[in-house]
């Protein structure tokens, strides 16, 4: 059997509280977007989310063909196959606008517009 002394209890105390800012930034809940893409655009073309909340894009491209949903600003990009859907989690953001293109069609372009 283990016995805690008071000074490994005060450690473990110490660390448990130190992990609880990440345990519950984990678990905030995040803002979903739906985003479709088809004939060559995104609908719709701006989009809006609170700051310093994660958000989830939903993206449907009801193309016949691949798109790749990418953008600097937001650091992601994500290949979503013909008549299919992806998925992008991105981190809580600071307000500003954050643009986002089709990597295979550039001049279908979008934005998020955080608040």
């Amino acid at each position: 059997m283990y016995v805690l002394t008071m000074s490994r209890k005060l450690v473990f105390a110490t660390l448990c509280t130190a992990m609880l800012p990440f345990s519950t930034a984990s678990a905030q809940q995040a803002t979903e977007i739906q985003i479709s893409y088809s004939n060559g655009q995104f609908q719709p073309r701006e989009v809006r989310a609170p700051a310093d909340k994660p958000v989830l894009f939903r993206i449907r491209n009801l193309e016949g063909k691949a798109m790749e949903f990418e953008s600097t600003s937001l650091r992601v990009e994500k290949v979503v196959a013909a008549k299919s859907q992806g998925v992008i989690n991105v981190r809580p953001l600071k307000p500003g606008h954050y643009e986002f293109y089709d990597d295979f069609n550039e001049s279908a372009r979008g934005v998020l517009v955080v608040e």
